[in-house]
């Protein structure tokens, strides 16, 4: 029943995780089935962690694929996503809850800005940018609550 309980938070602060960037919420979420599985050492404990495993290693490789394609199709190169990227952490210790996302969205527009040397086009591009990891997100928290689903189906048969 502790573990169960265990399992259920490291589920909880990995799926947090996912919506709040700062946290590997799928590897959370893996380490929570895992704590509540491993221990059962039955044939529903390692099916429930094997599907949710499955789950999460064809999400995570859908997650950078299918919007870097779409990046790499729009014409935003990966040094633009780089340095939003880095502006990104800048800006979660400089400015407290939401400055992850303003530090990249920043950062996204200064690089384009000085790749394309016009506002008016550097916008576009960098939503564009903004879009794909949008769906990076979404694929994300989707495979997440995909593998916590099974591990609920695996609760229940219990």
């Amino acid at each position: 029943m502790e573990l169960t309980l265990i399992a259920a938070l490291l589920v909880v602060v990995g799926v947090i995780g996912i919506v709040v960037p700062i946290l590997p919420g799928l590897t959370l979420i893996v380490a929570g089935i895992g704590v509540w599985a491993v221990p059962r050492g039955d044939a529903l404990g390692w099916s429930v962690l094997g599907i949710a495993v499955a789950i999460v290693v064809i999400g995570s490789v859908a997650k950078y694929l299918l919007p870097g394609r779409q990046l790499k199709e729009s014409g935003v190169p990966g040094r633009t996503i780089a340095l939003g990227g880095v502006l990104g952490i800048v800006g979660f210790f400089v400015i407290p809850v939401v400055g992850l996302f303003v530090g990249f969205v920043l950062g996204v527009y200064l690089a384009e800005l000085a790749r394309l040397g016009s506002g008016g086009e550097a916008w576009p591009s960098t939503r564009r940018a903004l879009v794909a990891v949008g769906w990076s997100m979404l694929i994300e928290l989707l495979t997440g609550l995909l593998a916590v689903g099974v591990w609920i189906g695996g609760l229940v048969l219990a």
